[in-house]
């Protein structure tokens, strides 16, 4: 008797690409971890010291640090405070902005629960996960390059890094 391997359901792989559009980065309030060595990125990145950095964009949780988020917006969502609305007209990476467009303003340093997204177990559980409220609120779901199933559990299940 055989035993067949179980298959993921996204065994075939799954189409994502980044479009920039700032909504993983807000919603209902969480928590943004960062570890202290991201945190140490964080702060050159800002050019501040560490303790600055954790004073100024960091709050404790037990033993774990999370990012601060700001006060609720129009829409009753808690942006991260890293999220930054830049008006249309704006000229962004030598490009005249014609819509008002939402950034990360530490997107080469953000942490890694935001380098994961959307290929957290939540998202990942079932079809029906993929395709709930995280899918109809990020245009990047669904759409783009097409990742393999081998990519997608190593982004799951990282706990350093991945490469971009």
């Amino acid at each position: 008797m055989t035993l067949k391997l179980l298959q993921p359901w996204f065994a075939a792989g799954l189409h994502f690409s980044c479009t920039g559009c700032g909504n993983c980065c807000t919603g209902g309030p969480g928590f943004i971890w960062i570890n202290d060595q991201e945190l140490g990125r964080l702060a050159a990145f800002l050019k501040m010291s560490v303790q600055e950095v954790q004073q100024k964009y960091c709050h404790r949780i037990g033993r774990k640090l999370s990012l601060n988020e700001k006060k609720p917006n129009a829409r009753g969502e808690y942006d991260c405070i890293f999220l930054k609305e830049v008006p249309a007209g704006t000229e962004l990476n030598g490009q005249k902005l014609t819509i008002t467009k939402r950034i990360c303003e530490i997107y080469p340093v953000r942490p890694l629960q935001c380098r994961t997204w959307p290929f957290w177990d939540e998202n990942l559980f079932t079809p029906e996960d993929w395709a709930s409220a995280a899918a109809k609120r990020c245009p990047g779901m669904n759409a783009g390059q097409k990742k393999s199933k081998d990519w997608i559990i190593a982004r799951r299940d990282a706990t350093e890094w991945p490469a971009d």
